[in-house]
């Protein structure tokens, strides 16, 4: 995905490159950041997107299993834009920090409690980081997608009565797409958020407020 990703910016006349990480070691992040900047030069937005879900009865969950997923959604995005602001701090400030959540922080989702704690997680996250990096002119804001079509929502996607369900329950009458996000992404990575920070902005076709 990366490869094909960066020959589709590279065909757009961008310079694209991609470092693969594994966001739940500390230690992968440190070293794809600094990759990065010597790559670049400078860091100047990054999206917190690496995460995953998981369906696990609340009595079937061990406090393993439940570490495991907040190690990639909640604490790999946590390490990932802390390693991303000390470049800009160190640099002398500026910068965009976006992670991405879920409209599963606000709904109950059963056999998902650390999907949700995830992600209700990272929205508090979110707000701390704002407070703290704002002196250093960094805005720090997360989107909030609904139920998108994705190649990992393809099971649910081809499930009868879950996709019915959910086209029904959403006033747009369909599920997302990965372009809807299009335009929120390049606000919030650009100059004109510069006074936008602390937020969460839901992109969900209307689910969570019908």
């Amino acid at each position: 995905k990366n490869a094909e990703a960066a020959e589709k910016l590279r065909a757009l006349g961008a310079d694209a490159d991609f470092v693969t990480c594994d966001v739940s070691s500390e230690e992968n992040v440190v070293a794809a950041t600094s990759a990065t900047v010597d790559r670049f030069g400078r860091i100047d937005a990054c999206f917190a997107n690496a995460g995953y879900g998981a369906l696990l009865p609340l009595m079937e969950m061990s406090a393993e299993k439940f570490h495991e997923l907040i190690a990639t959604n909640l604490t790999g995005s946590m390490v990932t834009l802390r390693e991303v602001a000390r470049h800009m701090i160190d640099r002398g400030g500026s910068g965009k920090l976006i992670a991405v959540s879920s409209i599963g922080e606000i709904f109950g989702m059963p056999g998902q409690v650390h999907y949700s704690a995830s992600k209700g997680g990272l929205s508090a996250l979110v707000r701390s980081m704002a407070v703290e990096l704002a002196r250093h002119d960094i805005q720090v804001n997360s989107i909030q997608p609904g139920f998108i079509e994705t190649s990992a929502t393809q099971p649910l996607v081809r499930w009868k009565k879950m996709h019915e369900t959910i086209v029904h329950r959403t006033p747009a009458r369909r599920w997302g797409r990965p372009e809807d996000f299009e335009g929120i992404a390049v606000y919030l990575a650009s100059e004109a958020s510069r006074f936008h920070t602390g937020d969460t902005i839901r992109v969900d076709g209307g689910y969570s407020v019908f």
